[in-house]
């Protein structure tokens, strides 16, 4: 079975609550994060989470690593509005205190915390307070016996690896789990996701792990997301990027608007210049992407650069402008509106779009 959503089929899964963003089945496929701040900070910690908030962030990680990290939880949940995630290796400890702390969902495998009386604490608490769980293998940390098995990393391997620790908590009858599968090689990644959507129906967290700095890592994880998510396969997704967080939400963003599986937001469609275009459109639509960058309302905007494409372009869009020389065109629904000077084209575009389409400058 499948979903329609546009042009995508998408997987069906089950369905769930994390804290109270729905994921799985028709929910909208939500947008994470994970702070990379001391979680001890809880201030540092917390404005972070903010700003994430502002990006369009719709849950975010911290990482809890001592009984300290598990106290802050208890604070910083007080000054955010998103899910909050524990991500948690080996300490069972950690799992329970986080819980009671009041996180929405904890990462962990099952198989790494312990025995199985330890597992089943966590997976009894879990179930008590409504916790989803999200198991993530990474290509990286793969067992032993995994790795010998199949003589290496491999897509086989991983999902066999994530299936042990789903048995594990499906013999203790729980069933609010996250998949996550990832590696930092864009074809293994999508190798394994294919692999692990044909074989159970829980909700797929997509990432590439390690993806890299903003450039590289954004390309990589358009690439292997992209696929995927084009496939009708993934409920969640995280760009991992080494530098501020905030920008893999932007990224993750643009991945699923691209696919028009989100609609929040702008659409900007701008030309890549060429010798015809006699205005400043490379400052021009920059500054235009700067300044909606909190515009939340979808639209299509279009900032073209001559009479080529840029009419046509910018007849298709909500609202945009077609480049002359020194001036623009600004075109709305389809209608020439006026003819702006070069020097106030952002200004009056912007005011327009406030206008018409959001709240007054």
């Amino acid at each position: 079975m499948s979903i329609n959503q546009g042009y995508i089929k998408r997987r069906v899964s089950k369905k769930f609550n994390i804290g109270d963003v729905l994921i799985g089945g028709d929910a909208e496929i939500s947008v994470q994060s994970m702070t990379n701040t001391n979680t001890r900070d809880i201030k540092a910690t917390a404005e972070q989470i903010k700003r994430l908030e502002d990006a369009g962030c719709d849950i975010v990680r911290v990482a809890v690593f001592d009984l300290e990290c598990c106290e802050a939880i208890r604070e910083i949940k007080k000054h955010i509005k998103i899910p909050l995630v524990a991500d948690i290796h080996f300490d069972y400890r950690l799992a329970l205190e986080s819980m009671k702390a009041g996180v929405d969902k904890i990462r962990i495998n099952p198989g790494n915390i312990g025995d199985a009386e330890r597992v089943k604490k966590v997976v009894t608490m879990a179930k008590e307070r409504g916790i989803p769980i999200r198991i993530g293998v990474n290509s990286g940390s793969l067992e032993g016996s995994i790795l010998d098995k199949y003589n290496g990393v491999t897509a086989e391997g991983m999902v066999e690896s994530a299936l042990y620790h789903v048995r594990i908590l499906e013999e203790l009858n729980f069933d609010k789990i996250v998949i996550s599968i990832k590696s930092s090689s864009v074809p293994l990644t999508i190798e394994a996701y294919r692999l692990i959507s044909q074989k159970c129906s829980y909700p797929l967290h997509l990432g590439v792990t390690e993806a890299g700095t903003v450039f590289g890592g954004t390309v990589k994880s358009a690439v292997a997301l992209g696929c995927l998510l084009a496939e009708g396969i993934g409920d969640t997704i995280r760009v991992s990027l080494t530098g501020d967080p905030v920008e893999e939400i932007r990224a993750g963003h643009e991945i699923l608007k691209s696919l028009g599986l989100r609609k929040s937001g702008i659409e900007l469609v701008s030309c890549p210049t060429c010798g015809r275009c006699n205005i400043d459109l490379i400052n021009i639509a920059n500054e235009v992407e700067k300044r909606l960058s909190d515009f939340n309302k979808s639209i299509k905007v279009a900032v073209m650069g001559c009479a080529v494409n840029g009419p046509g372009e910018a007849r298709e869009a909500d609202i945009g402008i077609a480049g002359g020389r020194g001036e623009a065109l600004l075109f709305m629904k389809g209608k020439i509106v006026r003819k702006i000077p070069q020097e106030r084209v952002v200004d009056e575009l912007v005011a327009e779009i406030r206008k018409n389409f959001g709240d007054e400058l």
